[in-house]
C-alpha cells in the first residue's frame, strides 16, 4: 500500500463525507456550508492529480492504482453529483439528466473495464479524454456549489447560475465522448460471435 494507492483510497473516502455535507439541513444562504462542501471537494479532487504524478515520477504504478484511481474518481463524483440533485432545487430539472448520462457512462466504461480484465489480463488505466472528463466533472460540481457563493457576494440581489448550465453541458458532452471512445476502442474484446 505505497503512497499514491492511499491517496485513492481517501478519496473514496472523503466522498461520503462531501454527500453528507450537501445533504445537511443548512440553508444555501449560508456561504460557510458552501465554503466547506468545495473545500472537501477540492481537496478529494487534488489527491487525484497527486497519486498519479506521484507514482509516475517515483515508478509506484502497480494494477491497483490503475484499476481503482478511476473507480475512486467515480464515487467522488457520482456523490458530489447526488448531492447537487439533493441540495440545489434550482439545478435538479437539467441536472438529473446529466447525472444520469454520467452514470450509464461510468457503469458502461467500469464494464468494458472488468470485461477486458477478464478476457485480456490488461488492466485498462484512464485515458487523456476520460481525464478531461473528470476533470470537467469536478470544474462543474465546484462551479455549481461555489457560483451562488461568489456571485451573491458581489450581486446580493441577483441569483447567478450561467456558469453552472455552461460547465454541466460541457461535463456532459466530454462524458457522452469519452464513454463512445472507450467502447470503441475495447469493443472486440466483447465478443459479441460467440
Amino acid at each position: 500500500m505505497n503512497l499514491p494507492n492511499r491517496l485513492t483510497l481517501s478519496r473514496i473516502i472523503l466522498a461520503p463525507v462531501v454527500l453528507v455535507l450537501m445533504c445537511l439541513d443548512i440553508p444555501n444562504s449560508e456561504p460557510w456550508i458552501s465554503i466547506a462542501i468545495a473545500f472537501v471537494f477540492a481537496a478529494a479532487s487534488i489527491t487525484d492529480l497527486i497519486d498519479g504524478k506521484y507514482a509516475r515520477k517515483h515508478n509506484l504504478i502497480t494494477d491497483f492504482g490503475k484499476f481503482m484511481d478511476p473507480l475512486a474518481d467515480k464515487f467522488m463524483v457520482m456523490a458530489a453529483m447526488l448531492g447537487i440533485i439533493v441540495r440545489y432545487d434550482w439545478f435538479r430539472p437539467v441536472f438529473v439528466w446529466a447525472f444520469a448520462i454520467v452514470i450509464f457512462r461510468e457503469l458502461a466504461v467500469t464494464s468494458m473495464r472488468l470485461i477486458v480484465s477478464n478476457k485480456a489480463g490488461i488492466v485498462v488505466a484512464a485515458a487523456w479524454l476520460g481525464k478531461i472528463k473528470t476533470t470537467l466533472q469536478i470544474v462543474c460540481v465546484l462551479t455549481v456549489v461555489l457560483e451562488p457563493v461568489i456571485f451573491g457576494w458581489f450581486m446580493p440581489s441577483r441569483e447567478w447560475h450561467i456558469l453552472s448550465y455552461i460547465t454541466a453541458a460541457a461535463m456532459t458532452v466530454m462524458t457522452v465522448w469519452s464513454g463512445i471512445d472507450y467502447l470503441k476502442t475495447y469493443w472486440k474484446y466483447i465478443g459479441t460471435d460467440k
